[in-house]
C-alpha cells in the first residue's frame, strides 16, 4: 500500500532543506531587554490600576458616610398634628 505524496510535507522538506538565516548574535540580550521592559510597564499599570480602585473605595465609603440619613427618630418621625395638615 503506497502513500501518495503530500504536498505539506514536500515544503516543509523543501524549507528545511535550504540554508537558514542568520541571526543576530545580540538578539538573546535585546529580547531580555525588552521582555524586562514590558514586565516592568505592566507591573506600574498594575499597580497605577489598584491604586485607582483603591482610591474610589475610599471616595464611595466617605460619600456613603456623609450622606447616610441620619437614624434620629427626632429628626425624621413627624409630629403628632400632620393628620391635621392633610384635611
Amino acid at each position: 500500500m503506497s502513500r501518495l505524496p503530500n504536498r505539506r510535507d514536500d515544503e516543509v522538506r523543501r524549507l528545511l532543506d535550504t540554508p537558514h538565516p542568520v541571526v543576530p548574535v545580540d538578539l538573546a540580550a535585546r529580547a531580555m531587554t525588552r521582555g524586562r521592559r514590558i514586565v516592568r510597564r505592566r507591573r506600574v499599570v498594575r499597580l497605577a490600576v489598584t491604586a485607582l480602585a483603591l482610591a474610589a473605595l475610599v471616595a464611595a465609603i466617605v460619600l456613603a458616610v456623609l450622606y447616610w440619613p441620619d437614624d434620629d427618630p427626632a429628626t425624621t418621625t413627624p409630629n403628632g398634628n400632620w393628620w391635621s395638615a392633610l384635611g
